[in-house]
């Protein structure tokens, strides 16, 4: 039988959280045996994809919500960040690498092509209503069975 799990939780779109993201992600994961440097990999894009959150969805201080939810399927950790603020105008230039939509503030323009890098596939979905950025990874040497 394949192998299948998945945890939710949702928190405020705050700097502080996304090392809360971070370790929430790392820890579900663990399951599935990743390497230290897979665990890097997905810590770094959830880093990422939280940070543009936290960063572009709700301007004006207008904090709102960031949902994460893990899931696990065989060997392959499916990680989903979402909020529900303003949405990215054109995806394809926010994907480019150094393309940022707030030079004032010294952004590098790098976090989808990092998500990427670090990522096996990485996909974005945007309008007016928020942004869902969904992530996948394939464990190499994931050795979970189903218990319970």
């Amino acid at each position: 039988m394949k192998y299948s799990n998945f945890m939710e939780v949702t928190f405020k779109a705050l700097s502080i959280n996304e090392g809360f993201a971070r370790v929430c992600v790392a820890s579900f994961c663990v399951q599935l045996n990743p390497s230290v440097d897979e665990i890097t990999d997905i810590k770094t894009a959830v880093s990422e994809a939280v940070t543009n959150c936290v960063v572009h969805a709700y301007p004006n201080g207008n904090k709102g919500d960031i949902k994460l939810r893990c899931e696990l399927e065989g060997g392959t950790i499916t990680i989903t960040v979402q909020d529900k603020g303003v949405g990215i105008k054109d995806i394809e230039k926010a994907r480019e690498p150094f393309y940022t939509s707030k030079p004032s503030e010294e952004r590098s323009g790098m976090g989808f092509t990092v998500m990427e890098s670090f990522m096996d596939n990485v996909e974005v979905f945007s309008n007016s209503f928020g942004t869902t950025i969904k992530m996948s990874k394939k464990i190499l040497n994931s050795s979970c069975e189903v218990v319970g």
